[in-house]
Order: C-alpha cells, then structure tokens, then sequence
C-alpha cells in the first residue's frame, strides 16, 4: 500500500493515516518503525495515531510491541459477515465435513489481497492456530487463501506473493510451480507454510457464473496430517466445495481428478 496525504482533502489527512495504519496492520505492518515507514510519517506521529486507536479499540497490542487489529474492528467484521447467505448455507456442509473427519474447519472468502475467515469449526482434539472468526491473513500465505485465487493469472500470483513474502523473493518460482499442480486438482496443500506443524487441505467454491467466491479448508497438526492423509481427505473437501457450489448455483462440466 502507498499512503499519500493528497490523496485527502484538506483536513483530512489524520483519519487518512489513522485509517492507512489499520491497513497496514492488517497487512502485517505491526511495528511502530515499520508502520512509520510505511505511512511516510515520523516515529512520534505514529506512535500518537496508534495509541489513539488502541484507545478506542480499533487496534490491540500484542507481544513484543507489535499490533494487531482491535475487538471493535473484529466485531464489525463479524456483523458484517453474519449477514451473509453464504454462512447458512455453508453451515451444514461444513459441519458434517467436521464431524467426518474430526478435525478443524475453515470457511473463508476473499478482500483484497487477504482471506477473510467466516467460520471455524473445532476438531475433536484442540488446536491452537491464530485463524480466528474475523481473522485477516495474505491471501498466498495459507491453504485457505491460496485456493481463492487458483483462477487467477501466474502474474497475479507472482504479485501477491511478493505482497505475503516480502522477505522470501528467491522462494517464487517453487511457489508458483505448487500453484500449477494445485490448479491442476482444484485442491491446495498447506505444508506448514503459514505456520510451523499445521498442514492444511483446502478447495475453491464457485458461484454460479463459475467464479472462486469462497474456500473450505480442513487443518490438522502435520504429525497427525501427513501428506498421505491429506491425499485421502482431498475428494471429501473438494466434495463438500462442490456441494456448497451447487446450492449457490454452479454447475460442474466433469468431475475432478484426484
């Protein structure tokens, strides 16, 4: 992202930086000297912005300094995404996966350059993951994500990786050359990728016209998830992907290979 006060009338520019900071964090921008270089502004300027919104609710402090987005930021989220027809519909589907294959289950859709989580589904044993309801992460760096973007362009996915992986340039073409195979099955594979002992099997959902309009994901602890096991689990999540699709309209041509 690339703030600019002229992109702001006049009078403007503090709720333009206060709200390009919330971007930023939700970017994963989560230092006060990253997010000063960020937003183009002093250490001072944005340590007072931040300490504005984490009054307000609208960021949270986590560990060592860093922020994250705030309840009231989350909260707003949820309402927005309780509204949804999609969660109805998807609500039964994604239960029934759950209680199949015990594990964890994800329902997220697509803002941006980021997958939004709208559902979370615990698995009969606990896991701790940081994919909360409401949860924003880079669309290139989960399962989740990745299977929102299958249809999109190599180009397009070489921008939103450089966007997720900014300090891993050299891992692209390996990354991409995984993208193929994973648009070749309708089916993404997260090998730790996002976070260290998490795998995770995830299939696009389409609307109507076709369109990737959301993603389900099973995820486990890779101990628990070797590649083998998530081969077998593939066809249960691109059938329930597929399943969800139908009530919202497509049509498959053929069926998927495994």
């Amino acid at each position: 992202m690339a703030y600019s006060d002229k992109d702001w009338p006049q009078g403007t520019q503090t709720l333009g930086r206060g709200l390009s900071i919330i971007l930023a964090v939700q970017a994963g921008v989560d230092t006060l000297s990253e997010l000063a270089l960020e937003i183009g502004c002093t250490r001072s300027t944005i340590q007072r912005l931040t300490s504005a919104l984490l009054q307000q609710g609208w960021l949270r402090l986590k560990s060592m300094g860093r922020y994250g987005l705030g309840e009231k930021l989350i909260s707003l989220t949820s309402q927005a995404q309780n509204a949804s027809p999609l969660l109805g519909l998807a609500a039964p589907l994604l239960q029934n996966l759950n209680d199949i294959t015990g594990r964890m289950v994800h329902l997220g859709i697509r803002s941006d350059s980021h997958v939004i989580y709208l559902m979370r589904l615990e698995g009969r044993k606990p896991l701790s993951i940081r994919t909360q309801t409401g949860q924003h992460l880079p669309l290139a760096r989960t399962g989740t994500g990745r299977a929102l973007i299958l249809d999109e362009s190599e180009s397009d996915w070489a921008r939103l990786y450089r966007a997720s992986y900014r300090h891993m340039p050299s891992g692209l073409a390996s990354w991409v050359n995984r993208m193929r195979a994973y648009r070749a099955t309708d089916c993404v594979f997260d090998l730790e990728d996002d976070e260290i002992g998490i795998h995770c099997v995830a299939a696009p959902v389409r609307d109507a016209s076709g369109q990737i309009v959301a993603s389900i994901s099973v995820t486990g602890r890779a101990g628990d998830m070797p590649l083998l096991r998530m081969k077998s689990l593939a066809p249960q999540v691109r059938q329930t992907a597929s399943m969800l699709s139908a009530k919202l309209g497509w049509h498959e041509l053929s069926d998927v290979a495994d």
